[in-house]
């Protein structure tokens, strides 16, 4: 089984579309659960899409993370680089994409979705070496939220609230804030239980 990206390569890519399940750990559930990963291309009428697919112990899509025009694309490519890659081609019609997002919101808990920037934190005393991740709302610039909105909609989101940049998203959270931590940020109120060496 391929290794998982470590905690500062995910940090390092700056601003992603992250898809996740709603379920308790929020937007990086699927992170905890997460055992593999792949990078998988999409072509689609709309052009290449680039992902990064984390996968449960039972080989279920569990995370997704999506290469934006804000994500920081040598990153991208160095984490992606140490994975093995899928390549698809996305044919589906109209009738079916509407498909998608019936069944999106009628299938259980269905895929959300969020722009993400990753931290990598130390795990503190006694763990020396070790790096637990957490994630904060960044602002994106008018053309990566289009792609975002683009990736969702082919996925079936409704994602335009969440991509709003509204007042409530940029707000900072300060009870999650660790003492180092730029303000310019705020951090969403999660972190993983994983540690990585």
């Amino acid at each position: 089984m391929p290794a998982l990206p470590h905690p500062q390569q995910l940090a390092a890519l700056g601003a992603v579309l992250c898809l996740y399940r709603m379920q308790r750990g929020g937007e990086l559930s699927g992170w905890q659960q997460a055992q593999s990963a792949s990078c998988e291309h999409v072509l689609d009428s709309e052009g290449l899409r680039e992902s990064v697919r984390f996968h449960d112990r039972d080989g279920r899509c569990c995370w997704q993370l999506f290469l934006l025009p804000d994500t920081d694309f040598l990153a991208w490519e160095q984490m992606a680089a140490q994975l093995p890659a899928v390549r698809a081609a996305d044919n589906a019609s109209i009738s079916e994409r509407l498909w998608r997002r019936v069944a999106n919101r009628l299938g259980g808990p269905g895929w959300q979705v969020n722009v993400l920037r990753f931290h990598a934190l130390a795990a503190g005393p006694g763990f020396a070496g070790r790096s637990l991740l957490a994630a904060s709302l960044p602002k994106l610039s008018n053309c990566g939220a289009d792609m975002a909105r683009r990736i969702a909609r082919a996925a079936g989101i409704d994602c335009n609230d969440v991509l709003d940049d509204c007042c409530c998203r940029q707000s900072p959270i300060h009870s999650t804030l660790p003492p180092d931590h730029d303000a310019g940020w705020p951090m969403t109120p999660a972190f993983n239980t994983r540690l990585h060496v």
